[in-house]
């Protein structure tokens, strides 16, 4: 099955152009990250179920050394129930834990004193536990419309708490919703169809970032993308490593991508929520409108959803 979607990711990249040629044999590195740990029960798995899977997928894929990025305040929450042994669970597999807020709430709706108070909250749950790194990812990937983004860059590295960015965006989460709710509500899939579909929409994603970061920064840094605690992924975690991997993607210890020279950076814009790269080429003076991709497309993700994984629909 692994094969298969890869040849088809192969495929899929071929037909796109500027994907195909030396510049895509040139070294491109990527790093697996994971939010909104513990992630409320989808309709596949128990929370449990999908943690083992998931662990199980990342094996099979080479994933050595995941990052999963911990809301504690979710384990209060009926969906959190049993996350701590998750949690743990994750770090004796090898992969490590960081900071992800208490109670995954956006800057744009909080003041930066606020904000850092419910870092610190977290943080305070965190400290102790084993595989834990000095990192925080904000929620939604919402660093500050306004002036509150200096506040909380000040305060967060008074922490000593790196900023977890990402590279590639994407909406795993919205196929995850798409797929639960149509199980839920008894709807025939084709489960091959939507494997292909996830797969193939991530690793577009990957190479829409690479070609931005050729672009912007003449090279291309060792790439975090952005995942979930979803069933999907615990359906299709290894094909995605495999995807990636025939798409000429060498994945790398998360503390490795962090390493990279763009993790010292902090852009001088307000276009954030797309990630670092996209920031830094915002920055440089690109157009935020042509920095998008469509797996961050709620429209496009609906109709390729119904017209490729909905059967009889």
């Amino acid at each position: 099955m692994i094969r298969l979607v890869a040849g088809l990711v192969l495929l899929v990249l071929a037909a796109l152009p500027g994907l195909a040629g030396p510049a895509a044999a040139q070294d491109k590195t990527i790093a697996f990250s994971f939010d909104d740990v513990p992630r409320q029960a989808g309709a596949f798995f128990t929370p449990d179920e999908r943690a083992i899977r998931l662990i199980a997928g990342l094996a099979e894929g080479g994933v050595a050394q995941a990052g999963f990025f911990v809301t504690p305040g979710n384990l209060g929450e009926d969906a959190g129930q049993g996350g701590e042994w998750r949690i743990r669970a994750y770090v004796a597999a090898g992969h490590v834990i960081a900071n992800h807020s208490f109670g995954h709430t956006s800057l744009n709706e909080m003041t930066a004193d606020e904000y850092l108070a419910d870092v610190d909250q977290a943080q305070g749950w965190l400290d102790g536990m084993p595989g834990l790194r000095p990192w925080f990812r904000y929620p939604y990937l919402h660093e500050g419309r306004d002036r509150r983004r200096d506040a909380v860059r000040a305060g967060l590295a008074r922490r000593g708490l790196l900023n977890a960015y990402v590279t590639v965006d994407n909406w795993d989460w919205h196929i995850d919703n798409l797929a639960n709710q149509a199980q839920r509500d008894g709807k025939a899939l084709d489960m091959d169809a939507l494997r292909d579909f996830y797969v193939e929409t991530l690793v577009s994603a990957a190479e829409h970032s690479d070609a931005v970061a050729r672009d912007v920064l003449g090279r291309s840094p060792a790439q975090v993308i952005l995942l979930h605690e979803t069933d999907l992924n615990a359906l299709f975690i290894a094909d995605l490593a495999a995807g990636l991997q025939a798409a000429g993607w060498t994945i790398v210890p998360i503390e490795k991508a962090f390493a990279d020279p763009i993790a010292g950076r902090e852009p001088d814009t307000f276009h954030l929520g797309g990630g670092r790269i996209t920031a830094l080429a915002a920055e440089a003076g690109r157009d935020p409108g042509t920095l998008n991709h469509n797996s961050t497309n709620e429209g496009w993700l609906n109709a390729q959803f119904a017209a490729r994984v909905l059967q009889g629909e």
